[in-house]
């Protein structure tokens, strides 16, 4: 049997490595300890390996998501072998926490060691008309696995105001806390809009990682 599909760039490359890319899409995990990930990311395993929902920890957390309707969607995965984890095809990035930390927001968050400490967290300014936006803090030593639906663009943020739309920003330092904004105008929302109503605003030392992309298009559909 011949075909492209069997080109050695397709092929797996075995490593011993905890975390490893595969074409920046797929990004393979080789147990020992346990990992956290986004529940629905597995798309293949070799070994013997679980998956566990995985709670919200203290009671602290337990109840600040339940007043905030919010719970990041993650699981456990344990075991011995080999876990592969992929997002929609979108390109994959691994950062390195040395004991600093990292604010993830949304769905950019596909995979982490899990001995790094993590909480959610709601953005100021965010209320019903956002839906409410919350963000990930994740501090310690370990691995992150981030997502971002296309080449990514960082900003810096110690100079005049950065503003980035709220679903294309996938991370920002520990230290930079967002502030919800809107740059649309009564007038402008009456006559239907620009489709651009609300922004976040960074303001100082640090960085934003901005993805090419607002996330998906929702069809119009009828009922």
């Amino acid at each position: 049997m011949r075909s492209e599909l069997f080109d050695q760039a397709n092929q797996e490359n075995p490593t011993t490595e905890r975390w490893s890319l595969h074409h920046r899409k797929t990004l393979r995990t080789v147990l020992g300890e346990p990992v956290l990930a986004a529940k629905g990311s597995m798309v293949a395993f070799q070994g013997q390996v679980s998956f566990e929902h995985k709670a919200a920890g203290s009671v602290g957390k337990m109840m600040r998501r339940l007043v905030t309707s919010e719970d990041t969607p993650l699981m456990t995965v344990s075991g011995q072998g080999e876990v592969f984890f992929a997002d929609t095809a979108k390109d994959i990035f691994l950062v390195r926490l040395e004991g600093d930390g990292l604010s993830v927001n949304g769905t950019s968050l596909l995979a982490m060691d899990a001995t790094l400490d993590y909480d959610v967290h709601r953005v100021k300014g965010a209320g019903m008309m956002t839906g409410g936006m919350f963000n990930t803090l994740i501090q310690g030593h370990g691995t992150v696995a981030l997502t971002s639906d296309g080449q990514p663009l960082i900003l810096d943020c110690s100079g005049p105001p950065t503003y980035v739309d709220m679903n294309a920003a996938v991370c920002w330092s520990a230290n930079l806390v967002p502030q919800v904004v809107s740059s649309m105008n009564m007038r402008s929302m009456l006559r239907g809009g620009t489709g651009e109503a609300f922004q976040y605003a960074f303001q100082g030392p640090g960085f934003v990682v901005v993805q090419p992309s607002e996330g998906p298009v929702v069809p119009p559909h009828s009922h």
